[in-house]
């Protein structure tokens, strides 16, 4: 079998000529590889999905925090004190008595002078919804 010169790139284990194939330059006349400097782009879209990333978390956790407050209100007014049937979408008011006991009353807080904690309307879900 005769030798092919260095210049002809030919694989002997498959009988190929593969330069095409080979990751490098086979020849002089060749045009230089080089591996692209991925490292900045990298950098930038690594800090840009961890900013992605952070954004969306501090999202969840302010809609877990508004959903615990949510729950906290909704606990104090169905343990409150009331002696009325509350109507889906009115507005309702809770105080607190001096023996820190809770009450749900109609009355707006400018009619009265009661240790005020917020407004609620309840929704067609019953779920008190704080209006203010």
């Amino acid at each position: 079998m005769s030798k092919k010169p260095d210049n002809v790139v030919f694989n002997e284990a498959s009988g190929v000529y593969d330069a095409f194939l080979k990751p490098y330059a086979t020849s002089f006349s060749a045009p230089v590889i080089k591996a692209t400097d991925v490292v900045s782009w990298k950098k930038q879209h690594v800090h840009q999905a961890n900013a992605q990333f952070s954004a969306v978390f501090q999202e969840l956790k302010k809609q877990y925090n508004n959903l615990i407050n949510e729950y906290q209100y909704n606990e104090i007014i169905y343990s409150a004190k009331f002696n009325f049937e509350p109507i889906v979408g009115n507005t309702y008011h809770l105080y607190k008595r001096e023996n820190q006991e809770f009450f749900l009353s109609i009355l707006a807080p400018q009619e009265c002078d009661f240790n005020f904690i917020g407004s609620f309307k309840l929704n067609s879900d019953k779920i008190w919804k704080k209006i203010t």
